[in-house]
């Protein structure tokens, strides 16, 4: 789970991977994306890393929506999960899924290429 610090880190390890170049951010409205910790971290990198932020309430913007709604049908949607454990466990079978045969998601991404 992303909280404020865990974005920094990961901002981190991109400015680590692509050194000099230019990076662009889609920020959606997540509490994260707007923590003290990564607006500082921003505010030190910004000449590089430039936010493309979408509206507020615009999930038909945010292409991995309908990967989530598609995990959710195939995962959790109408299941009961008696342990925290297999709830994850289930979660990770539908992403590995998606990983072994991207195909199955294909058609929720065209609208975004």
């Amino acid at each position: 789970m992303f909280d404020g610090q865990s974005y920094a880190w990961f901002l981190n390890n991109l400015a680590r991977r692509y050194g000099r170049q230019e990076v662009f951010l889609i920020h959606d409205n997540a509490a994260y994306h707007k923590a003290p910790e990564v607006r500082d971290w921003l505010s030190g990198h910004g000449n590089r890393f430039h936010l493309c932020l979408l509206p507020p309430y615009s999930p038909e913007f945010n292409a991995i929506e309908p990967v989530w709604h598609h995990v959710r049908m195939q995962a959790t949607h109408n299941r009961y999960h008696a342990t925290e454990q297999e709830f994850i466990g289930v979660l990770d079978g539908a992403s590995s899924s998606i990983v072994r045969a991207p195909a199955q998601i294909r058609g929720y991404l065209n609208p975004f290429m």
